[in-house]
C-alpha cells in the first residue's frame, strides 16, 4: 500500500484546521445550545401564556359567579329589608314582594317566609304549598343551617341540593330582625330562597361551548376542601388555576385547567427550529454578537412578558368588577365635546354602541323633568373643576325610567387636554325600595293612629254600658279607686245602690224592648235627678249606684234617695203601653275614715236587700242593728257549711196516727240543725240561710238517709211502720242527683214519701213538676202535698200531680173548735179529696178536742203536739215500742 492509499487520521491537518474551524464550531455549539435554549423559553412562555388565558376565563367564571350570587343573596336582603320595616305582613303582601323580586333577572326559583321559623308564607305558592307549616326548629334536615343563620345574625347558604322541584339548587336562609319601640331587635323568623345552580352556572358561563377550560368547584371550610360538586374532582390534583368565590360567609374554590391538559404540543415547533438552525448558518461569522443579541432579546421578552401579564390581571380585575357591579364607564373630551361610552353605558342607556354616543345621546336620554337640574349641576362641577356627583333620570327607547347615580372627575391627559372620567349605575332598585319603605312606613304611621283611635274606643267601651252610655262596674271601680286615692282617708263618701221594681215584670210581658227602653229612661232620670258633681253607674241588669263624694247629711241624702225614686216612679209609654216601674235604694256612707270604699259597695248592698225585703219602692239606711244583721247571717252561714261537713243535721221523727185507732199509721221525717253551741235547732233557724246558700238539697238528702236507715231498724225491731215521709225543696225536685241516688236505693213500694211544700207554685212549673213526679214514682215513691190550703195549688194541678195525700196546714185546723167555717173549709178539703181519691192528713192537732173534730170531719190521718212531738231516732224507738206494746196488751184485754 502507497502512502497516498493510507487511510489512518491526519492529525496535522486538523490542528491546522482547526483555529479556522474553532469559531464555526463555536458557533455550532451556540446555535445549537441557543436552539435547545429558544426551545425551553418558547415552552415556559407558552405555559405561562396558557396558564395567564386560564386565569383570565377562569377570573371571568368566578366573577359572574360571584356577581350573580350577591345579586341573588342583595334581593333577598330587599325582601328582609322590606319584613323588618313591614313587622305585621300578611300571604298577599309577601307574594306580592317576593314577586317582584322574582321577576328581577336573577336564578331564585321560589322564596318562603318563616315567622318564628315555623314556614307561612311561601312565594309562588302552589308549588310551594307543601312546605308551609313546616317548623325549622322541628325538621333536623334544616335545623341546624337554620339555627345557624339565626346565631351568625347573618345569611348562610345551604347547598347543592337536589330540589324536590327538578334539579339542583342553593338554599340562602337570612335571619329578619324587627325592631320594637324602646328595645332591642328581635327576631321575626327567616326569609329563605332557593337559588337554581343549574341556571346559576349556565347565566355564569360555565355551560359555553367557547369556554376552553374544564372547571370544578368545590365547598371549603377554613380553606379546606370538603366536596366537590361540579366537574371532575381530578382538576384539583392537576396542579390548576385555583380562586375562591366569596359572597358573605361563604365561599368556594373554583379550579381550571385547558382542555386536554398542560402538556399541548406546540404547532409551530419545529418551523421554529428549523429558521433558527437557517439563521444560525448565515450568522455564523458575528455568532458571538448574535449571541449577545440573542441573551438581550431573551431578557426583554421575559420583562414584557411580566409586563404584559400584570398588565392583563389589571385589566381583568378591572373589567370583573365593573361587570360585576353593573357600572358604565364614560369619558368626555371638555375641549372636543367628544363622549365616549362604553359597552356597559350603552347596555344602561339602551341604545346601540354602534350608533355612537355624543353629549346629545346623553342629554336626549334624560327624563325632561331632569333635564334643567342635570345640565345645570354639569355645567357648575366643569366651570368650578370639582368632581361630579349626581343623580337623575332616565327614559330608555322602550320608555322604562331609569334612576341613574352619575360621578365624573377631571384630568388631563399627556396632550394637556382637560377630560372628565366618570361612572354611571343603576339605582332604581335602590329609589324603588327607599320609596317603598317610605310609602310602609307612612302606611305603618296611619295604621298607628288608627289603632290609637280603636283603643280609645274601645277603652270608652269598656268603661261604658253600652245600652244607657252609664259608667259601668269597671268605671265604678276605677272612679272609687281614684277618688279615694285623690281625697285621702279623712274624705267621706256616700254610694245609694239602686234597684228597680217590678222591671222583671214588665221585661217578662212585654219583652226585652220594653226592658231596655226602661232601662234607657231610668238612667236618663236617675241622670237628670243627681248633683252635677255625683256619679251614677250601672253595674248590671237593673241595678244601678250613684257615689256623692263630700259629707253630706242624712236628710240630704234621704232627699236625694226620694228625688230619685219619685223620677223613676214616673210612668213610661212604650208601643202603647204605660208603664211603671218603682224603685227600692241602699244608701251608705263612709263616717269612718278607716272604712275601705270597697266596704260601701257590701254596706249599701245590705241596705238595699233591707229595702226590698220590707216591701220595695223605699229607701233604707245601712246602721249598726243591718250591720248585726249581716253579721249573725254570716255566722250562721259559716256555721251551716261547717256542720254540713260534720254531718250535724240529724233527723227527728214525729208520728202520725190513724185517726180512728190512733195506732201509728207513718212518720214524718223532720230537719233538725244540732248546732255544736245551740244546742238542736228548728229550720225556722236555719232554713232561709241554707236555700240563700244553696245546700237545701245537701240537707234533704242528710234526713232522706237517715230516715231510710231508721225505717229498716223499726222494720228490724217488728214495728208495723208502713211508711216514713221526707220534705224535699224545690231545687232538690229538679237536681238529677236526687235520681242517682235513688238508682242505689231498694225500694218498698209504699215505704218512702216526699212531701212538696204547696208554695212550690205547681200551676207555673206545669209539665216540669209532672214530668219530675213521674219520675219520682216509678220508684216506688209515694207524693205528698204538705201545708195545704197555704200556697198555691189549685184543683188542676192537684189533678196533673195526683198525690197519695194532703196535709192540710195546722194554720187551718187550729180554730175548727170555735169556729163553724173552719170546719166546713176542712170539711171541704176532705171531700176533694175523697173524690179524687187523695188521703188527709191533719196536722196542727193540739188537742183530744182537735182529733176527735178532724175524725168526724173525715180526716184518715192525724199528727200533732196532742199525740207526739218530733223526736230523735232513739226516744222514737223507745216511743214507738211503748205504742206497740200498749196496743198489744189493750187487744189481749179486750
Amino acid at each position: 500500500m502507497s502512502p497516498t492509499d493510507d487511510r489512518r487520521p491526519n492529525w496535522k491537518y486538523f490542528r491546522f484546521v482547526l483555529p479556522y474551524y474553532l469559531p464555526a464550531l463555536i458557533a455550532v455549539a451556540a446555535v445549537a445550545i441557543s436552539i435547545a435554549y429558544a426551545d425551553k423559553q418558547r415552552e415556559h412562555i407558552s405555559m405561562d401564556n396558557l396558564r395567564a388565558e386560564v386565569t383570565e376565563n377562569l377570573g371571568l367564571l368566578r366573577a359572574k359567579l360571584e356577581g350573580n350570587m350577591s345579586a341573588n343573596i342583595q334581593l333577598l336582603k330587599g325582601l328582609v329589608a322590606a319584613l323588618e320595616t313591614e313587622q305585621t305582613i300578611d300571604e298577599a303582601r309577601f307574594s306580592a314582594l317576593s314577586k317582584r323580586i322574582l321577576s328581577s333577572k336573577s336564578q331564585l326559583r321560589n322564596v318562603v317566609g318563616a315567622p318564628a321559623l315555623k314556614v307561612a308564607y311561601a312565594y309562588p305558592y302552589d308549588a310551594n304549598k307543601a312546605v308551609i307549616g313546616l317548623d325549622y326548629r322541628a325538621n333536623a334536615a334544616q335545623r341546624d343551617d337554620a339555627l345557624k343563620a339565626v346565631a351568625t345574625g347573618n345569611f348562610v347558604v345551604t347547598g347543592p341540593i337536589n330540589l324536590i322541584q327538578g334539579g339542583r339548587g342553593l338554599v340562602v336562609r337570612y335571619p329578619v330582625m324587627v325592631e320594637k319601640a324602646g328595645s332591642v331587635p328581635a327576631l321575626w323568623g327567616l326569609v329563605s330562597g332557593v337559588v337554581d345552580i343549574d341556571k346559576l352556572f349556565a347565566d355564569s358561563g360555565l355551560f359555553a361551548r367557547s369556554l376552553d377550560i374544564d372547571v370544578a368547584i368545590a365547598t371549603t371550610e377554613g380553606g379546606r376542601l370538603i366536596e366537590t360538586f361540579y366537574g371532575d374532582s381530578a382538576i384539583f390534583a392537576s396542579a390548576p388555576v385555583s380562586m375562591f368565590v366569596n359572597f358573605g360567609h361563604e365561599s368556594w374554590k373554583i379550579a381550571a385547567v385547558p382542555k386536554g391538559g398542560w402538556n399541548q404540543p406546540q404547532a409551530d415547533m419545529w418551523v421554529s427550529r428549523l429558521l433558527m438552525l437557517a439563521v444560525g448558518a448565515m450568522i455564523l461569522a458575528p455568532v458571538i454578537w448574535v449571541a449577545r443579541l440573542l441573551r438581550e432579546r431573551q431578557k426583554n421578552i421575559a420583562v414584557l412578558s411580566r409586563h404584559q401579564e400584570e398588565l392583563h390581571a389589571l385589566s381583568q380585575r378591572l373589567d370583573i368588577a365593573l361587570e360585576a357591579s353593573k357600572i358604565g364607564v364614560w369619558e368626555l373630551d371638555l375641549t372636543t365635546g367628544t363622549l365616549d361610552w362604553d359597552g356597559r353605558m350603552a347596555q344602561l342607556y339602551g341604545v346601540e354602541m354602534s350608533a355612537g354616543s355624543t353629549y346629545e345621546t346623553w342629554r336626549g336620554a334624560l327624563h325632561p323633568d331632569d333635564v334643567e337640574e342635570a345640565e345645570w349641576v354639569f355645567r357648575a362641577c366643569i366651570a368650578e373643576g370639582t368632581d361630579y356627583a349626581t343623580e337623575f333620570r332616565i327614559v330608555t327607547p322602550s320608555g322604562e325610567i331609569r334612576h341613574i347615580r352619575a360621578l365624573g372627575t377631571q384630568y388631563r391627559d399627556s396632550f394637556l387636554r382637560q377630560k372628565m372620567v366618570g361612572v354611571n349605575w343603576n339605582v332604581t332598585a335602590d329609589v324603588t325600595l327607599q320609596q317603598e319603605l317610605r310609602e310602609a312606613k307612612a302606611r305603618a304611621e296611619s295604621q298607628n293612629r288608627e289603632l290609637e283611635l280603636a283603643r280609645q274606643h274601645m277603652e270608652h267601651n269598656s268603661l261604658h254600658d253600652a245600652l244607657t252610655s252609664l259608667p259601668n262596674r269597671r268605671y265604678l271601680d276605677q272612679y272609687l279607686a281614684k277618688l279615694g286615692e285623690k281625697a285621702g282617708d279623712s274624705e267621706h263618701f256616700t254610694l245609694l245602690h239602686i234597684d228597680l221594681d217590678r222591671f222583671k215584670d214588665i221585661n217578662d210581658t212585654l219583652g226585652h224592648g220594653a226592658g231596655d227602653h226602661i232601662l234607657r229612661q231610668a238612667a236618663l232620670r236617675l241622670r237628670e235627678s243627681i248633683r252635677a258633681e255625683d256619679f251614677v253607674a250601672r253595674i248590671g241588669g237593673d241595678e244601678f249606684v250613684v257615689v256623692c263624694a263630700g259629707a253630706l247629711k242624712e236628710r240630704e241624702h234621704l232627699e236625694l234617695a226620694k228625688r230619685l225614686i219619685d223620677a223613676i216612679n214616673l210612668p213610661l209609654a212604650y208601643a202603647g203601653h204605660e208603664c211603671r216601674i218603682g224603685a227600692s235604694i241602699g244608701v251608705a256612707s263612709r263616717a269612718d275614715s278607716g272604712m275601705q270604699i270597697e266596704q260601701l259597695l257590701v254596706n249599701a248592698d245590705i241596705a238595699l236587700y233591707e229595702a226590698k225585703r220590707h216591701g220595695r219602692n223605699r229607701v233604707e239606711r245601712y246602721n249598726d242593728d243591718l250591720k248585726s244583721l249581716t253579721i249573725t247571717t254570716k255566722k250562721t252561714a259559716d256555721a251551716i257549711l261547717r256542720s254540713l261537713e260534720k254531718s250535724d243535721f240529724v233527723a227527728y221523727f214525729q208520728p202520725q196516727f190513724d185517726a180512728h185507732t190512733l195506732e201509728i199509721s207513718g212518720v214524718e221525717a223532720l230537719a233538725r240543725w244540732e248546732h255544736p253551741e245551740l244546742g238542736i235547732l228548728g229550720p225556722d233557724k236555719f232554713l232561709k240561710v241554707a236555700e240563700n246558700l244553696n245546700v237545701v238539697s245537701q240537707i234533704d238528702a242528710m234526713i232522706l238517709d237517715q230516715a231510710l236507715f231508721q225505717l229498716a231498724r223499726w222494720r228490724a225491731n217488728d214495728l208495723d211502720i208502713r211508711k216514713v215521709s221526707v220534705n224535699i225543696s224545690a231545687q232538690r225536685l229538679f237536681d238529677e242527683a236526687l235520681f242517682q241516688h235513688l238508682d242505689r236505693l231498694k225500694l218498698l213500694p209504699g215505704s218512702l214519701s216526699f212531701e212538696l211544700l204547696e208554695s212550690i207554685s205547681f200551676d207555673d212549673k206545669g209539665s216540669a213538676v209532672v214530668e219530675s213526679i213521674e219520675r219520682i214514682r216509678r220508684y216506688g215513691i209515694d207524693i205528698e202535698i204538705d201545708d195545704f190550703g197555704t200556697g198555691y195549688a189549685s184543683i188542676l194541678s192537684l189533678l196533673k200531680i195526683s198525690p197519695r195525700r194532703l196535709k192540710i196546714d195546722r194554720q187551718l185546723t187550729f180554730p175548727i173548735i170555735e169556729s163553724p167555717a173552719q170546719r166546713r173549709l176542712i170539711s171541704s178539703i176532705v171531700e176533694i179529696g175523697r173524690s179524687l181519691g187523695i188521703e188527709i192528713v191533719a196536722e196542727g192537732v193540739e188537742t183530744m178536742e182537735h182529733a176527735a173534730i178532724l175524725r168526724d170531719l173525715g180526716c184518715q190521718s192525724l199528727q200533732g203536739y196532742a199525740l207526739a212531738r218530733p223526736m230523735d231516732g232513739a226516744a222514737f224507738l223507745r216511743f214507738a215500742k211503748e205504742q206497740a206494746r200498749t196496743i198489744a196488751e189493750s187487744s189481749r184485754s179486750a
